[in-house]
């Protein structure tokens, strides 16, 4: 396998020394870096169109916002689009962070800081979003991570998330002690999602209040989904890439297998919730955060 400092060129169209993890083997680097390896660009379990339905619910306009763990920009440059009053990104990869600084250049910065332990001011920010970083993390660190946005957050405050979700709410834990060992052997991270319920609890445990829901399939090594992601010549500059190395094209298609077998159980959910303002009377606030769970994305 090849790294940053040799002759043999990288699957994607940019030089691997710029993507994190660029010394790994593509038998061994995390999922996610992989089809970052070979051009794809949309990360996200529910697709790019359900990260545009996230920030247009976020109100970003005018907000200072701070995203947690950008990757490699793609979502920072649709949130700078917004036109926030400030983007802060935090993210702990080095790489992923100078990747993130060229993207939003002057309309933002990014700091390499730990998602859980920011260093940032308590009630400084108005949005919080994190997308398919929490699902990647045990439950004392997801605890850790909402804890924190939650501190970050001014009254009023919006922390929205986007992640993998298994479902319905009833799958037994046979279940889904099966589907998160099966998404370990594929993609090399010990991913640990939640059913939709269990993620709206983990975040109102922490004091917000749950402000709207929204699922989407989990189909993102779908021809229909790659297409709508990537662009036509995007997912076949992706599709070249796979054709031409064997070792990434067996993950992959291991990683497709597992989606495909699991289907059932598997989806993206978003979730917006907000921070309480003390000020405001505890019934209208209950009425405020009331669960709005109708959309659905196909």
């Amino acid at each position: 396998m090849t790294d940053g400092h040799n002759s043999d060129p990288s699957p994607t169209s940019e030089p691997r020394a710029r993507l994190p993890l660029a010394g790994r083997g593509d038998d061994t680097v995390a999922g996610h870096w992989l089809l970052a390896r070979l051009g794809k660009r949309v990360l996200r379990p529910g697709g790019a169109q359900l990260t545009a339905a996230v920030l247009a619910r976020a109100q970003l306009s005018d907000a200072d916002v701070v995203e947690l763990a950008p990757g490699l920009g793609r979502t920072a440059a649709e949130i700078i689009a917004h036109r926030p009053r400030s983007y802060l990104g935090v993210e702990q990869d080095p790489d992923a962070a100078r990747a993130v600084r060229a993207i939003v250049g002057a309309h933002g910065t990014v700091e390499v800081a730990d998602a859980s332990s920011t260093g940032l001011a308590s009630g400084s920010v108005d949005v919080v979003i994190g997308e398919a970083m929490l699902t990647m993390q045990a439950g004392t660190t997801k605890n850790a991570i909402i804890a924190e946005a939650a501190r970050l957050l001014r009254p009023g405050g919006r922390y929205a998330i986007h992640e993998l979700a298994l479902t319905p709410d009833t799958v037994p834990e046979a279940t889904k002690a099966a589907i998160r060992q099966a998404l370990a052997r594929s993609i090399r991270v010990n991913a640990r999602p939640l059913t939709v319920a269990e993620w709206q609890h983990l975040l109102t445990g922490h004091g917000l209040l749950i402000d709207h829901v929204e699922t989407a399939p989990m189909a993102l090594l779908q021809l229909r989904r790659l297409i709508a992601d990537e662009g036509f010549l995007g997912a076949l500059r992706f599709a070249t890439n796979l054709l031409t190395h064997p070792d990434a094209r067996r993950r992959v298609l291991g990683m497709r297998h597992t989606f495909r077998h699991h289907r059932q159980h598997l989806a993206a959910v978003a979730v917006i919730a907000h921070k309480p303002d003390p000020a405001t009377r505890p019934d209208a606030e209950h009425d405020r955060g009331s669960r709005d769970d109708g959309g659905r994305i196909s």
